[in-house]
């Protein structure tokens, strides 16, 4: 049994009547704000009309704009529907916090470790909020402040003085090799 749109926003609208809703190709995802992060995905995940007991995967998007440049997505299942839903949360470039849902789903460790590192979002009360793939001293050589890869703002041929491009020889075609 598919869970219909009104019936996710009657549950999330328990926690919060500060809602949006975006569809595409019949995939709901909700709007809401990170102050309420927390509690619309426990209520999601605890109140048995939907049971989104599946965290799938959180990640981030790179809008590039003035305001709110930042979404984090939660992608949730509903084992026992059978049905999906994403969470997005906007999150200001000025104020790259939001908090933790690892209280509510423990496998959130990893997905919060890896949006931080290549995002630079920052979720508060992550019991262990570091690096997951890049060094910790990842580093931008002239500021010195921390770089993120995902981030739209990211060098295109990388960090100026930090490893080289491996080389590559499809871009030094010889006109004698046959195509």
């Amino acid at each position: 049994m598919t869970l219909s749109k009104d019936l996710i926003l009657e549950v999330a609208g328990i926690v919060t009547d500060n809602i949006g809703t975006y569809e595409h190709h019949g995939q709901l995802s909700i709007i809401i704000q990170k102050e309420d992060i927390v509690e619309v995905c426990r209520e999601l995940k605890e109140n048995p009309r939907t049971s989104f007991d599946m965290l799938m995967d959180i990640s981030g998007i790179d809008w590039y704009r003035p305001q709110n440049r930042y979404d984090v997505v939660y992608f949730l299942y509903s084992q026992e529907h059978a049905a999906r839903v994403r969470v997005k949360v906007p999150v200001d470039e000025r104020d790259l916090h939001i908090p933790s849902v690892v209280e509510v789903w423990e496998g959130a460790n990893w997905y919060e470790r890896e949006t931080f590192d290549m995002y630079g979002i920052i979720f508060d009360g992550h019991p262990d909020l570091r690096r997951f793939y890049m060094p910790e001293d990842f580093v931008d050589p002239e500021t010195g402040e921390p770089i993120y890869p995902m981030r739209k703002d990211f060098p295109v041929m990388g960090v100026p003085g930090a490893l080289p491009l491996p080389p590559m020889p499809e871009r030094e075609r010889k006109e004698n090799v046959k195509i």
